[in-house]
């Protein structure tokens, strides 16, 4: 048995994904494909490494230590062809306090942030939360695809004096991949602006064979200076739970900013385990992990060919990353609320409302593919069932 193909219960473990389901849904047939964490178990090296620290039996305050960014370095390396010096490594408990710290740290009270929607809900959210101004450059969605309407992405920098731009590469939901003259574009111009860019990519080991991640801090010694950029293992290798997080900031007057406000926040170390989990996924991952990617793209092609070939109003927008799917039910022509008690009653499955994306996301649903097969099979022939009903 493939080690993609096993299913472990997970209810009862206070799994947000399986446990508040029930609640959330007021049914338990309702099949969990939504929060964004993976169905597989993680890879049986980093159990081990968990399991041997665990036994120790001591859990004391851990420190992070040169050995832990060396292997920091080398995964960014190898994996991201990003050299990156060991100095510029800031941990952090997530990517999303990371984001709110950020937000903080380098912008004041109504200055301007901008975000591409539709995208994931804490974008929204790390700026409104802390009366910043929020301006959107919506992506255009055209023949199946999204893209990134750059006339309106710098007037808005011009127009609202934008002081940050929150990226997101991989794009969640939409699962696009940026390119490099695309990346180079937005550079461009928050850097012609004044605008500093504040990159989440945490997805960014979760990217299909066709296509390459590229960190935009990588693009050249002026894109480093200017970006902040949010990273984890957690994604990559199902650790969430175990909150272990990091950003990469050369510049070194935004560096001791953002640790300052770590800092003030009492943010100022790692927990033991995900210490643990962070280092031997990332010294020991690797195999798992191409494995991992191709189970994916099985995942991504099934639910694409089937739900294109056997219905006529469910539309798959080609994902290039993360293991979400953005599926177009804009030719069900319910409202997004019948959509959802759609999704939920008729066809008993939980998907992540289009919507909480933002304007842009009505008519959609996100599914998460991070599953083993027989789930994903359960989970697509309902939907095909309802829809056909």
């Amino acid at each position: 048995m493939s080690r993609f193909s096993e299913i472990t219960t997970r209810k009862g473990t206070r799994s947000v994904k399986w446990d508040l389901a029930e609640e959330l849904y007021n049914d338990p047939d309702v099949l969990p494909m939504w929060v964004a964490d993976m169905d597989f178990k993680t890879p049986e090296r980093v159990i081990n490494a968990l399991t041997s620290r665990v036994k120790h039996g001591i859990f004391g305050y851990t420190m992070p230590d040169d050995e832990l960014k060396s292997t920091i370095l080398n995964w960014l390396e190898q994996r991201h062809n990003w050299k990156i010096d060991k100095d510029w490594i800031t941990y952090s408990p997530g990517v999303i306090p990371s984001l709110h710290m950020a937000v903080q740290s380098l912008t004041s009270q109504e200055e301007a942030i901008l975000i591409q929607t539709p995208v994931y809900p804490p974008f929204y959210s790390v700026v409104k939360d802390h009366h910043r101004t929020l301006v959107t450059n919506p992506l255009v969605f055209k023949n199946e695809s999204y893209s990134i309407d750059f006339d309106d992405f710098e007037a808005k920098i011009k127009d609202h004096n934008v002081k940050l731009f929150i990226l997101c590469n991989p794009h969640n939901p939409v699962g696009r991949v940026w390119t490099r003259e695309e990346l180079v574009r937005m550079n461009n111009i928050c850097l012609e602006h004044g605008v500093t860019v504040l990159s989440d990519e945490i997805h960014a080991d979760l990217v299909f064979s066709e296509y390459t991640h590229i960190p935009i801090a990588a693009l050249s010694k002026q894109a480093s200076d200017n970006t902040v950029t949010c990273l984890s293992p957690t994604k990559t290798f199902n650790l969430a739970g175990l909150q272990a997080s990091y950003l990469v900031t050369k510049n070194e007057e935004t560096r001791k900013k953002l640790t300052a406000y770590f800092n003030k926040q009492g943010m100022f170390m790692l927990n033991t385990l995900g210490i643990v989990a962070l280092e031997s996924a990332y010294q020991q991952g690797e195999e798992w992990l191409e494995e991992l990617i191709k189970t994916l793209e099985f995942n991504r092609n099934y639910v694409t060919e089937r739900l294109h070939t056997e219905t006529d109003v469910l539309r798959v927008i080609p994902a290039e990353g993360t293991y979400l799917l953005w599926i177009d039910c804009r030719m069900l022509n319910l409202s997004q609320s019948d959509l959802k008690l759609f999704m939920q009653q008729q066809a008993k499955v939980g998907l992540n409302d289009g919507a909480s994306f933002g304007e842009e996301g009505k008519g959609f649903m996100r599914m998460n593919i991070a599953a083993p097969k027989e789930l994903i099979e359960k989970g697509v022939s309902r939907i095909i069932q309802a829809a056909q009903k």
